[in-house]
């Protein structure tokens, strides 16, 4: 069967920024939809009409991965209002109950990427926004998609998501 949207192909990949440092690499198969929102746009365009077995390297521009760096999506917060314990790394959806930063989506997955005596820096950008990735993928299956798949837009939870205000995703796995 060769690759029409919409479809679910299984796949398995190595990601690596620019610099050929490795991100993330699936070793088991997973299932993504074709045609739906499990996937980047150039990596749907290089499977299209492919079969079983298609292996592809790909390089992605920041726009076409997990977009710019926004550096209006970086905000102080009081420290306050973080529990104890609080560091780098940290992820929450939103801004902290009594967050003082007008303007700011709410509807975002913030990453806490310092902490001060008095304020919290959160960072509302993917954590791989702004970057170059190479993406070398390998096609292990395609089946018909489901109809509950093509409402849903999904096979599953999304791997990959860009940040851009609409509701929050996990990013990578």
């Amino acid at each position: 069967m060769q690759v029409t949207r919409p479809c679910v192909v299984s796949l398995r990949w190595r990601l690596e920024d620019a610099q050929g440092q490795l991100i993330d690499e699936l070793n088991e198969a997973m299932e993504f939809l074709h045609g739906g929102d499990d996937l980047f746009a150039k990596v749907e365009e290089a499977l299209e009409g492919q079969e079983v077995g298609f292996e592809t390297s790909l390089a992605l521009q920041p726009d076409e991965a997990f977009g710019d760096y926004d550096s209006n999506l970086v905000c102080f917060e009081a420290r306050s209002l973080f529990p104890e314990g609080v560091e780098p790394g940290l992820q929450i959806e939103g801004l902290p109950e009594g967050a003082a930063t007008e303007g700011m989506p709410a509807d975002v997955v913030y990453t806490v990427t310092e902490v001060y005596p008095e304020h919290v820096v959160l960072d509302g950008n993917h954590p791989l926004a702004g970057i170059g990735l190479r993406m070398h993928v390998t096609m292990l299956d395609v089946r018909a998609a489901t109809e509950a798949e093509v409402q849903a837009g999904s096979v599953g939870e999304p791997i990959f998501m860009v940040q851009t205000g609409a509701p929050p995703d996990e990013p990578i796995h």
